[in-house]
């Protein structure tokens, strides 16, 4: 093959490359996504990228979790608790993780679990006891019950399984 057909083929690859990266950015300056407001979709652990507003801040009225405590099955909580412990540990004297371990917290007061560093927000609470509609509260949206929570969770939208998680923690004493 002679040089100049060697021209013609490495010609042919650069300008190809030349107008890929040229779409690319007028595709970029033509289409520009409307991102959505709030997480389609949050995965435990992962950093809340939504914008902060006074209106997502506000804490949603839900219902009374007392009646359905009433029906609650703890093993049914201990078994909703896997995803938990990913971060946490629910055993006697067990070791703190990436959050604390949750061995007796609905008689312990808040942020006073032994050797752990709690956020600002949490410590801002301390000695305050949890009561059944705080961990409501909590499990529905930690953001939202406490903002400047280290927690990410996305919490637990079905009021049931709250019940069946806090009837569970209630046994962890």
């Amino acid at each position: 093959m002679s040089s100049f057909e060697w021209n013609k083929i490495i010609a042919s690859v650069l300008t190809a490359l030349i107008i890929a990266m040229v779409a690319g950015i007028l595709s970029n300056m033509l289409v520009r996504p409307k991102l959505p407001e709030k997480p389609v979709f949050v995965v435990a652990g992962a950093a809340s990228t939504a914008p902060a507003s006074t209106e997502a801040a506000a804490t949603p009225k839900l219902e009374p979790i007392g009646p359905l405590l009433a029906n609650a099955d703890p093993k049914r909580g201990q078994q909703l608790t896997t995803i938990c412990q990913a971060c946490h540990t629910f055993d006697k004297g067990g070791p703190n993780k990436i959050g604390p371990n949750l061995w007796g917290i609905t008689i312990e007061g808040m942020a006073e679990v032994p050797n752990y560093q709690f956020s600002a927000a949490m410590e801002a609470h301390k000695g305050e006891k949890w009561t059944v509609e705080e961990l409501n509260e909590w499990l529905d949206n930690p953001q939202h019950f406490m903002p400047g929570t280290k927690m990410t969770f996305a919490g637990f939208p079905k009021a049931q399984n709250r019940a069946d998680v806090i009837a569970y923690l209630q046994t962890l004493k």
